[in-house]
């Protein structure tokens, strides 16, 4: 939850930018027998549980990585009885907040000097500035915000599921298990 009033400055930097429709396909990684498209408030870099969302990569390798950071949480070898799929969605949404580099976030004021480089237990650290310019971006009307990837040299969409242009997201195909020992 917010815990102070919106900031006007970062309301007014991103009220600047424009908001453009996104069509493409996407890739998300999801526990064995979760729904890929189901959305949640889970709590992370750019979600602060106030709205539901849907974390994506526009990179296979992007959904990969971004898994193990968390799978993983700072241990050297993952759980052996967890198992995750990779799916490969098409999404579109009529309103994208295209923040796609570090500059694209420093130019609406967030300090990008340690974007990514925080471990799994610090990991909170990192995450107030980047809730806060999604929370905006929600509030402002947009229905996903495009942002470049902590784990990898690839994009993250993420999809804001409860606005009225109501998401359009399928899936394209179920990829199958990802192989740890592989990646």
């Amino acid at each position: 939850m917010p815990t102070s009033i919106r900031e006007s400055a970062l309301l007014d930097a991103i009220e600047r930018l424009a908001q453009k429709p996104y069509q493409n396909r996407v890739w998300r990684s999801v526990g064995a027998g979760r729904t890929p498209t189901d959305c949640w408030r889970s709590g992370g870099r750019w979600d602060d549980r106030t709205f539901d969302v849907l974390y994506t990569s526009e990179a296979r390798e992007g959904a990969v990585e971004e898994r193990r950071f968390h799978l993983y949480k700072g241990q050297p070898i993952p759980p052996s009885k967890l198992k995750y799929e990779l799916y490969e969605l098409e999404v579109e949404l009529e309103r994208v907040v295209e923040l796609p580099d570090p500059t694209a976030l420093q130019s609406i004021g967030m300090d990008t000097s340690g974007y990514g480089r925080a471990s799994y237990a610090n990991k909170d650290s990192e995450y107030p500035s980047s809730q806060s310019i999604a929370e905006a971006s929600f509030f402002l009307g947009a229905d996903g915000i495009l942002v470049p990837s902590a784990r990898h040299d690839s994009n993250n969409l993420v999809v804001f599921c409860e606005q009225d242009t109501k998401p359009k997201i399928s899936t394209v195909k179920n990829h199958g298990f990802i192989d740890w020992s592989l990646v």
